[in-house]
């Protein structure tokens, strides 16, 4: 099941506040790595999409895997454009989707809050299958074949 808009917005918080801090680097860096679709929100989505391609940067074009420029002027003005210039963003993004942005999400916000963010990101809900199905295989047919 996706985040909902107020985890959603806690995350986009954390990437954007907290990126200098030595002891998030990695968590953001393995946050930025996530696939967009844990976001519930259309526009939250928007906005880590937008964080994940403009603070990508490509340590070599043979074979080291991507990163992300975490720190530094330019994370700040990739993520003041954003805030400044939302339409940088999406088309349908408006100033007031990306205020947020900046902020610290709150001190409740901690290494568990964030192992448990990412179970959420990936849990998705077991479909239930009807009770009127039979069996697929009864292993009948395996214990025939093995005699």
């Amino acid at each position: 099941m996706p985040l909902d808009a107020d985890l959603g917005k806690k995350v986009l918080q954390l990437i954007t506040s907290r990126y200098d801090d030595r002891r998030w680097r990695k968590r953001i860096e393995k946050t930025l790595a996530l696939p967009p679709s844990g976001m519930a929100d259309p526009i939250q989505r928007h906005i880590f999409l937008y964080l994940k391609l403009g603070l990508k940067a490509y340590k070599s074009r043979r074979a080291d895997p991507d990163s992300w420029i975490l720190a530094g002027s330019a994370t700040k003005e990739v993520i003041d454009r954003a805030k400044f210039q939302p339409h940088l963003v999406g088309s349908s993004i408006k100033k007031d989707d990306v205020a947020f942005l900046g902020t610290d999400p709150g001190e409740e916000v901690t290494e568990a809050w964030w192992d448990d963010m990412l179970v959420q990101w990936f849990d998705v809900p077991e479909e239930t299958k009807p009770a009127d199905e039979p069996a697929a295989d009864s292993g009948e047919g395996i214990a025939s074949a093995t005699t």
